[in-house]
């Protein structure tokens, strides 16, 4: 967001300077003219001179001066002309003027590092961040990058040496920094130049962080008291019965208390896969052999034919990713018969999509449902999806959810070969 306004400011800062400098020059040109026609016809007129003067301080971009307004009627109409003109021209000098001081404001405020480079690799525009993060007690502007990306500790010194994007985790102070680098390249006055920006996460991701967990508090906290509160009950109610010596009904509460043991064990163990998800192992694998177990043990169709390239992937961890895919939409009101997986040869990476029948998804659902402890379900953990989505990005791929026409869901994967 931040480059985008700086760019946009730039060019608008750009656009409005030169429509002034062309527009003046365009005046001074046809006035000159126009004015050199006159003295042949009226030599030694001092309006006229005013008025080449006029014309000549537009040319060198000085709106500030105005002229007197003649009894001559012709001149007189030509002169309130060229004075109204100065004064639009003077007025939106004056709100490029502040456009510029405000857009330099915020740059300069920002705690987003941000210098722009030339051609040669030399700083032209630095920011207060920008002069922090280089250690740097005065201007950076002609200074080379290359000196300064010196100063910056190695792993990031030679991220930036690459002219990557990325994202890299560096220790300072006994403490983990996170720094993002941007780097944007764009056309100024003709020339290519470079905005660069590194922005410190750090803050940003602990806030983060802290969320997910209050998050996390919150719904195992929900799901033990729904546990609890029954099973507190029912064991008032099964002392009670052993008094009365009903064994009937206190057969009863100990199947109703296993069974909401059961539910609770399942819940925690839930988050506890998630927590210990191992790392994917990749093995060339091919995709009939990926899908037949998901096809015969779901029943479920496979759109073919079915790319002959091999892929590189784990293919035990797909394969549980593309059942439970399928669990989710029987559970949301598909028919097995409704739900078709294909896969599709991109070139670099293959697209693999299931799509069903189901009730499909709301906006608001779908902007959500690929979050961690996020569910609709009364019962729900919020895993689901979560899993799936953790399990294709560990494999360098990405996952994506869309309503499908006609009604139902598409679950698009991507995946690298």
């Amino acid at each position: 967001m931040l480059s985008t306004a700086v760019l946009s400011g730039a060019v608008l800062a750009q656009a409005l300077n030169g429509w002034l400098l062309v527009l003046a020059a365009a005046m001074t040109a046809s006035i000159f003219g126009w004015l050199a026609w006159r003295r042949e016809r009226a030599p030694g007129s001092e309006h006229l001179r005013a008025l080449a003067t006029l014309v000549a301080a537009w040319k060198d971009a000085d709106f500030s001066t105005s002229i007197r307004v003649p009894e001559n009627a012709d001149l007189a109409e030509l002169t309130r002309t060229l004075n109204a003109l100065g004064n639009e021209l003077r007025d939106e000098r004056q709100r490029l003027i502040q456009r510029e001081l405000l857009l330099d404001t915020v740059v300069q405020n920002t705690p987003t590092a941000l210098y722009l480079t030339d051609s040669r690799e030399r700083v032209v525009y630095a920011n207060v961040a920008a002069r922090e993060l280089f250690g740097a007690n005065s201007r950076l502007e002609g200074l080379a990058v290359s000196e300064l990306i010196g100063r910056l500790p190695g792993e990031l010194a030679d991220l930036m040496h690459r002219g990557q994007d990325g994202l890299i985790t560096l220790p300072t102070d006994g403490e983990e920094e996170v720094f993002h680098v941007t780097r944007r390249g764009f056309e100024l006055h003709g020339r290519p130049h470079t905005l660069v920006l590194v922005r410190r996460l750090t803050r940003e991701l602990a806030r983060q962080e802290v969320a997910t967990w209050k998050k996390v508090i919150r719904v195992i906290s929900h799901e033990i008291n729904n546990a609890l509160g029954p099973i507190a009950s029912m064991a008032h109610s099964g002392s009670v019965y052993v008094e009365r010596g009903d064994k009937t009904r206190l057969k009863q509460v100990f199947a109703a208390i296993a069974e909401r043991a059961r539910h609770l064990e399942a819940f925690i163990g839930g988050y506890a896969r998630f927590a210990r998800l191992p790392a994917p192992i990749h093995a060339t694998a091919y995709w009939d052999n990926v899908l037949r177990t998901v096809a015969e043990s779901e029943q479920v169709a496979i759109v073919a034919p079915l790319p002959d390239a091999p892929v590189r992937l784990d293919q035990a961890q797909i394969e549980q990713v593309l059942i439970n895919l399928v669990k989710n939409a029987i559970e949301a009101g598909s028919a097995r018969e409704a739900i078709e997986i294909e896969v599709v040869d991109l070139g670099p990476q293959f697209r693999l999509q299931l799509r069903d029948r189901g009730s499909g998804m709301s906006e608001a659902v779908l902007s959500q449902a690929l979050l961690p402890f996020y569910s609709t379900k009364r019962t729900g953990t919020g895993l689901g999806l979560a899993l799936a989505r953790e399990v294709i990005e560990a494999h360098g791929g990405r996952i994506r959810l869309s309503n499908r026409e006609g009604g139902g869901l598409i679950v698009s994967i991507w995946l690298p070969k």
